[in-house]
């Protein structure tokens, strides 16, 4: 059984879990980023840190003079921490490869670079790739490429030390930007625990054990599992029992899991018949917050709150129950759509581990336990029904953009719902999760705010007389 820092003096304990909570929540931390006293913060605990983060989560955190560097074990992919635009907009796949290219253009240069340079290096990389290219003279592409540098800039690999990106990125002919680079923060950044050319698939960057150097034996395997589970309680929202295998259903019921996590964190360790979560009720670890600001997070709470009365209907209004996709269907599924994309030009196959047995979606009944777990289901039709019902009574305080695009706001909304583990998205609609009824009571009105000239702004506002909706 892990003792997560048992050596903490008491007085210390809400110091050193702020460093925990912090180098969790940002895995990359340099002098600057993601401020100015979160790496002396780290550093003051790291060899604390060191010992703790391997034991209970099998984390290894790489420290230098300038940079504190996480590097996680990796058990399914997730699409939830997406790099974040200036606008704070997910990055696409066109930035996404633009942030690669650029590090590896990075690697070509010197101690500084001019902004200018730096896109025709990074263009002469894409132009090469099927269906990328970078073509300055194009606003979009030189947004798409900003963003990917402003990404680094505000982790310290770049330093500007003259001019503008935004200038350059409105009028490349009038406008220049000159950084700084520093090879440490970019070896930081890019710190893959595989050689990525000997890849076939990527689930071979989930192999976490053989990734951070683990034993084997029975014991460390053991170990290893609940080093899995305890994984699965803090980087998701909910950890249901009934998509856990029966050696990680033991170690989540352990009550081992609950001591280690609360002490190594500070939060509290909740049980429900159904699962076990991690609650966060400040914000200090989250990287989503739920209930939350915004047009999309609101028609989220609105949406959950409605579906959650659905499924409390019985008789012939009672929504049907569908088993809900297993953790192995959903990383094949996902697997498959980002091995499509795979190059597989240059792949090493001589060296390339083999690949996993593959698992296959099934639907209905096929090759599933007798004994399963099924969960209420509701069509997009009528998703779409209650989305219309919310914008026509609360859509004063939604964004216009959304109001006026109500496929997109549902879409939006059921992602946040899917990832906070309140539903599961399915084929032809969405299945109600138990974390869902936590949300059965909300209401919420909106509240008009006065001005001296019209219009009047609006703006939705969970209602206080409401259940208490965190989660």
């Amino acid at each position: 059984m892990s003792r997560a820092a048992e050596t903490v003096s008491p007085l210390e304990l809400a110091d050193y879990q702020k460093a925990v909570r912090l180098v969790l929540r940002h895995p990359l931390v340099t002098p600057g980023y993601p401020d100015k006293a979160a790496l002396a913060t780290v550093r003051r605990w790291a060899g604390q840190l060191r010992t703790d983060l391997m034991e209970v989560l099998g984390y290894r955190l790489v420290t230098t003079a300038d940079t504190a560097r996480l590097q996680r074990a990796q058990d399914g992919l997730d699409a939830t921490r997406p790099a974040l635009t200036r606008a704070g907009r997910p990055f696409d796949r066109r930035r996404y490869a633009y942030l690669v290219l650029t590090l590896a253009a990075l690697g070509r240069h010197g101690a500084q670079v001019a902004l200018g340079e730096l896109a025709d290096a990074v263009a002469a990389d894409a132009v090469r790739i099927d269906g990328l290219g970078l073509d300055t003279a194009r606003k979009p592409d030189r947004d798409a490429f900003v963003d990917a540098v402003t990404w680094l800039t505000e982790r310290g690999a770049l330093t500007l030390a003259d001019g503008s990106a935004t200038a350059w990125a409105g009028d490349p002919e009038r406008a220049e930007a000159l950084y700084d680079i520093d090879r440490e923060i970019l070896l930081a950044v890019h710190h893959p625990t595989r050689v990525l050319q000997h890849l076939t698939s990527v689930t071979a960057l989930l192999d976490s054990a053989g990734a951070l150097g683990m034993s084997a034996g029975r014991a460390a395997q053991r170990r290893d599992q609940a080093r899995r589970a305890r994984r699965l309680v803090l980087e998701n929202p909910v950890a249901y029992y009934a998509d856990a295998d029966a050696e990680l259903l033991g170690q989540l019921r352990a009550p081992a899991l609950a001591e280690d996590l609360e002490r190594l964190t500070g939060l509290t360790v909740e049980r429900r018949a159904e699962g076990v979560a991690l609650v966060d009720t400040s914000g200090r670890l989250s990287d989503i917050r739920f209930p939350g600001g915004g047009t999309v997070a609101q028609a989220a709470l609105l949406l959950a709150a409605r579906i959650s009365a659905a499924v409390q209907r019985t008789g012939r209004h009672a929504p049907e129950l569908l088993p809900a996709p297993t953790a192995a269907e959903r990383l094949a599924a996902r697997a498959r759509r980002i091995d499509a994309a795979l190059p597989s030009r240059a792949l090493i196959t001589e060296l390339a581990e083999p690949d996993a047995e593959p698992v296959h979606e099934e639907s209905g009944d096929v090759g599933r336990e007798p004994g399963e777990t099924r969960y209420p289901f509701v069509t997009d039709s009528w998703l779409r029904g209650r989305l219309k019902e919310i914008t026509s009574e609360y859509g004063a305080g939604f964004a216009a953009d959304l109001r006026g695009d109500p496929d997109r706001l549902l879409d939006q909304a059921l992602d946040l719902l899917n990832a906070m583990s309140l539903i599961a998205r399915v084929d032809g609609g969405a299945l109600a999760l138990p974390l869902l009824a936590r949300y059965r009571g909300v209401t919420a009105r909106v509240k008009t705010r006065a001005t001296t000239q019209p219009p009047s702004r609006t703006t939705l506002f969970a209602d206080d007389t409401a259940e208490d909706p965190t989660p």
